[in-house]
């Protein structure tokens, strides 16, 4: 049985390395349906909880929220005021040999301000690159040009989500994926850029953000020039594998000091760390990588037929993540639809394959050591992981694990660190200036050596 198309497309296929202006558009009978959808949604009803503890009942928040969505959210001004209010384009590039182009969605805002450097953000997976169209002004227009540095902005959409085309079931996703967003940033002028990703690594889902920016830096250092990363899910130096290093770090912990690379803010979020992981070795099962990833059909047919599955969905990914936001209840509504309009199983296969197949981080090569920007989460007292209401996020993906800059050393040439005190949440919704001074940092670093990230506007100005 198929949908109602929610989208109005070409008719005429584009071509390899086309870009055209996109706007979103759904379809009346699409609304209609997914009106329909709502009205007959059916709850669970009411079990005996044998573990009150532990488990979420996402009733109290969900039942006002499909109130809200059928009696005064009006999806066509919301498509209105988002098409609006950023640039939106859609790319034609050809994946492989036997289909036709995969198109990906992206958001384009060039600054309007001298000198800017172009800069691709990877949204945080799973959400849509239009759940944080909000953000686009900080990169591209700072209020102050001379002090923050702007940015010709990208922020596309990953194949499979949102407005973005799933990519052929033939192509490997992280390897191909990179290979993708090389292409756009040429396509776009962009012969040298930086790119950053604007979620924690060292979560289940966060890892595919990690593969794909990492393959990027790996695969591509004559055109991506940097890396900002959040939270990089690196592991602590073994003595077997590389004993100078572990016994730097046996001792700095041995002493509590700051020394031989470390800081005593990493000694003290090492420590608290090291306490979290003692205590939730057991509970893997809880985390969003057990949450129906390895077969994605599963979730892929309930959640294509259930916009109230869907919003339950992200609901528990929010939470997961240790957001401390109060979204609203158009906010969640929105997120969820921008899902919900093109569907959720290009995401749902992009999460299974990230598990499934690419496991194992690609190694950098020791000739290609990008310049990178680390920016990392602190923490020096467990005790707000251990409060009264500790009990009830035990399934929390915001649980504290320390990644110490330090340990990037081997991979990449690390040119700045930023540690940040508390919970990272959702970082692109609650503090997307802290991405911002990251990609700001690695830019400054890149340009006091390198003037290449200037060459669009170079080239520009020989051409005008």
């Amino acid at each position: 049985m198929s949908q109602p198309t929610q989208s109005a497309e070409p008719t005429t296929p584009a071509a390899d390395g086309e870009i055209k202006e996109y706007k979103i558009h759904a379809s009346s009978k699409y609304l209609e349906l997914t009106r329909q959808k709502l009205e007959l949604a059916r709850l669970p009803r009411e079990v005996p909880d044998a573990n009150s503890k532990a488990w979420w009942n996402p009733k109290p928040a969900l039942e006002p929220l499909i109130d809200f969505w059928l009696e005064h959210f009006a999806w066509k001004e919301h498509e209105s005021e988002i098409n609006e209010s950023v640039p939106q384009f859609r790319i034609s590039i050809q994946t492989s040999a036997t289909e036709g182009p995969t198109r990906m969605h992206f958001i384009h805002a060039r600054s309007r301000h001298p000198n800017p450097v172009p800069l691709l953000l990877i949204p945080p997976f799973p959400f849509t690159n239009l759940s944080f169209r909000h953000i686009t002004d900080i990169f591209a227009n700072p209020n102050d040009p001379d002090v923050d540095q702007p940015f010709h902005f990208v922020m596309p959409s990953l194949p499979g989500l949102g407005f973005s085309d799933p990519l052929p079931s033939s192509v490997h996703t992280v390897s191909k994926t990179a290979e993708m967003l090389d292409t756009l940033m040429k396509q776009l002028g962009y012969r040298y850029y930086i790119a950053s990703n604007s979620g924690s690594s060292i979560t289940p889902k966060g890892s595919i953000d990690w593969k794909i920016i990492n393959h990027l830096a790996a695969s591509y250092p004559g055109s991506c020039l940097g890396v900002h990363l959040v939270s990089p899910p690196w592991k602590a130096p073994e003595a077997r594998k590389n004993p100078v290093e572990w016994l730097k770090l046996t001792v700095a912990k041995s002493l509590k000091a700051g020394i031989l690379g470390y800081t005593k803010e990493d000694i003290a979020s090492l420590r608290t760390s090291d306490r979290q992981r003692a205590k939730k070795k057991d509970s893997d099962m809880t985390t969003i990588g057990a949450f129906g990833a390895y077969d994605p059909n599963t979730l892929a047919y309930a959640l294509c037929d259930s916009p109230t599955g869907l919003l339950v969905f992200f609901l528990t990914l929010i939470r997961m993540l240790g957001s401390e936001k109060e979204f609203t209840a158009t906010e969640l509504v929105t997120i969820t639809k921008l899902t919900w309009l093109p569907g959720p199983e290009g995401a749902l296969r992009l999460w299974a394959e990230n598990d499934i197949l690419a496991r194992e981080e690609a190694e950098l090569k020791p000739s290609h050591r990008v310049k990178a920007a680390i920016t990392v989460f602190l923490t020096d007292d467990g005790a707000s992981q251990d409060g009264p209401d500790s009990a009830q996020k035990t399934d929390s993906l915001s649980s504290f694990s320390y990644v110490c800059p330090n340990w990037g050393k081997q991979h990449y040439d690390v040119v700045w660190t930023g540690r940040i005190q508390g919970n990272q949440g959702l970082l692109a919704w609650e503090r997307p200036q802290i991405i911002a001074d990251g990609a700001r940092n690695l830019a400054k670093a890149l340009l006091a050596v390198d003037k290449r990230l200037y060459e669009v506007e170079r080239r520009r100005g020989r051409t005008a």
